[in-house]
């Protein structure tokens, strides 16, 4: 009886993922490549380059000038950005500025600037949130696959045990906690770091892809007034995020939890 309700909650969590992904599919296959020739590349390697304010590339634009390289299209270059652990949003929607600049000089956040970050934030949403609902369903088994050998159960063990660490305000809040956690967007934060801390809670499915896709929205937008305004705006549009969601968050909660 116990192995019939886990097999049918698993085959409900695997058709969530494929309605989740289905929904994703317009934007994943706009990220057809773009014919781009060799001259193109240098000239867009070199604006890359001249953007660049500090001495050395960041890892997304380390990616970013690879995957261009090998062919692959702007749409489809922060797209990857954004699925990479560590990187993620935060990294991709800066790349994705530099891919996509700001041409009409004459216009401070004109019509097509806001066109244009808009674009650049959902393929950047899109990427980060790709892993999520794969690493909600699969760290499970991996896990306990991997951990019946001594390397696999030493790599898990650590893993776990940095993640709780890093993830320690999360179990008291729980879903107002990991929408916070991700969608402050520093390097020890994000939705893979997030999605292995609800899996750790026992949070249900879709209440850890509910908040993950809130939190990589907000730090999706604070991201975006930061490469537009600066830290000002930046900081001005956090704090009005992070506010607006957790007020709505915390009435869906005690409306659930009368």
């Amino acid at each position: 009886m116990m192995n019939a309700t886990r097999t049918r909650a698993f085959s409900t969590n695997v058709m969530r993922v494929l309605l989740f992904l289905a929904l994703l599919c317009p934007a994943v296959w706009s990220a057809v490549p773009e014919s781009a020739g060799p001259e193109s590349r240098d000239a867009e390697r070199a604006m890359v380059e001249d953007a660049v304010e500090v001495p050395h590339k960041s890892t997304g634009q380390k990616v970013a000038e690879y995957l261009r390289e090998h062919g692959a299209s702007k749409t489809a270059t922060i797209i990857a950005i954004s699925t990479l652990p560590i990187v993620e949003l935060r990294g991709a929607i800066p790349v994705g500025h530099i891919l996509y600049p700001d041409v009409e000089k004459s216009t401070r956040l004109g019509r097509d600037d806001l066109e244009r970050s808009a674009r650049i934030f959902i393929y950047a949403v899109v990427g980060n949130m790709l892993p999520v609902p794969l690493i909600l369903l699969l760290l499970g088994p991996i896990s306990r696959i991997c951990m019946k050998v001594p390397w696999g159960k030493r790599f898990f063990d650590w893993l776990f045990a940095r993640t709780r660490r890093r993830t320690a305000d999360i179990e008291k809040y729980e879903t107002l906690g990991l929408t916070v956690f991700v969608a402050i967007p520093l390097p020890a934060t994000g939705a893979w770091t997030g999605a292995m801390a609800g899996w750790l809670l026992g949070m249900s499915f879709g209440h850890c892809l509910l908040s993950i896709f809130l939190g990589v929205s907000i730090a999706g937008v604070i991201m975006t007034v930061l490469a537009l305004m600066g830290w000002i705006g930046a900081v001005i549009a956090g704090v009005v995020l992070l506010a607006f969601f957790l007020g709505i968050l915390a009435k869906a909660i005690k409306t659930a939890n009368p």
